[in-house]
């Protein structure tokens, strides 16, 4: 096994399209493999599920996007389906965990392959409560590109609908859109700020996919959830604290946060449009970023953090001004 890769043990299982442990679902859809090879729990593959998937370099926002999808599902008692690649897959499937969600991951590997090797405890996880992991490679099987562009139709296919936290152009998530479509399935679109390269390709998407269906808060996707599974959403206990409380700001980190919630920026583009003097503005962004409030990215900009985007307050179109 290369070190680029890690072994993944537990319960193995194969099974062609006929066997009655296939799920009926994806053998539904016109992509479906001849053969699955699972480690793990072959049910959790029946379950009612939705699958998330997004960016690999994610930003905050499609890692947020990804959790709170991850959660909604948690919320309404479903299973999570995605791909355990960096990104918007390991978030949604890691939060799935932590909700108490029964996961599965479609690898481009065969199943008992961690890749990328970061992977490992995560799939390692999924396999110990109760989820799956499964490919339709044999087992030892390396990645190659194909393999990871026929997983991506049984991501699809495996549940009822499909969640795109993020994506931009081009995109491998286009190709999960795509199937998805062919197979009937609903299709969940975060869109994102016009002068974000990460949102091209998921705001493409929604202008051009007639199943595209945009995604403007969490209500918008918990009431989506609730139609397409039949099922209401459970209560949560209300959050205490945390990141989005306003204490102890001064009126140019409100500034900054609210410019940072539309669009991830440079220091330089901030600065000019709150007409902040340079040395000023980086030296609130550095105590917003000390506090946790807003991230660099790796291109230079700044972005709100998970737990910022997660405190906001969405606009409630049924209050009254």
């Amino acid at each position: 096994m290369s070190e680029r890769y890690g072994r993944l043990e537990g319960p193995r299982w194969e099974f062609d399209e006929w066997d009655e442990r296939y799920p009926a679902r994806l053998r539904d859809t016109p992509a479906h493999p001849d053969r699955l090879y699972v480690l793990g729990n072959p049910d959790a593959l029946r379950a009612q599920s939705v699958s998330i998937v997004g960016a690999r370099k994610a930003t905050p926002y499609g890692i947020a996007c990804a959790e709170l999808s991850a959660r909604c599902a948690a919320s309404v008692g479903v299973a999570v389906v995605s791909g355990a690649a960096m990104g918007c897959d390991q978030a949604s499937q890691a939060e799935a965990l932590r909700q108490g969600c029964v996961v599965s991951a479609v690898l481009g590997t065969g199943a008992d392959v961690a890749y990328p090797r970061s992977s490992q405890g995560l799939l390692e996880r999924i396999v110990a409560t109760g989820g799956a992991v499964v490919s339709l490679q044999p087992w030892g099987s390396a990645p190659t590109r194909w393999s990871f562009v026929r997983r991506n139709a049984v991501i699809a296919g495996l549940s009822e609908a499909l969640v795109i936290c993020e994506a931009g152009m081009p995109s491998g998530t286009f190709s999960t859109a795509q199937d998805a479509s062919d197979a009937g399935r609903e299709i969940l679109v975060f869109p994102g700020s016009i002068f974000s390269p990460n949102s091209t390709g998921s705001n493409y998407l929604i202008a051009n996919n007639p199943d595209a269906i945009p995604v403007w808060d969490r209500t918008c996707l918990e009431v989506a959830y609730s139609r397409i599974f039949g099922r209401l959403r459970r209560p949560e206990a209300p959050a205490k604290g945390g990141a989005g409380c306003p204490e102890d700001l001064s009126p140019l980190d409100r500034r900054l946060l609210e410019a940072l919630r539309a669009s991830p920026s440079c220091p330089g583009e901030l600065a000019s449009s709150l007409a902040v003097d340079l040395v000023v503005l980086m030296r609130s962004l550095g105590s917003l970023e000390v506090a946790g409030r807003v991230a660099r990215l790796r291109d230079g900009r700044y972005s709100l953090t998970e737990s910022e985007l997660h405190a906001q307050k969405t606009y409630d179109a049924r209050r009254k001004p």
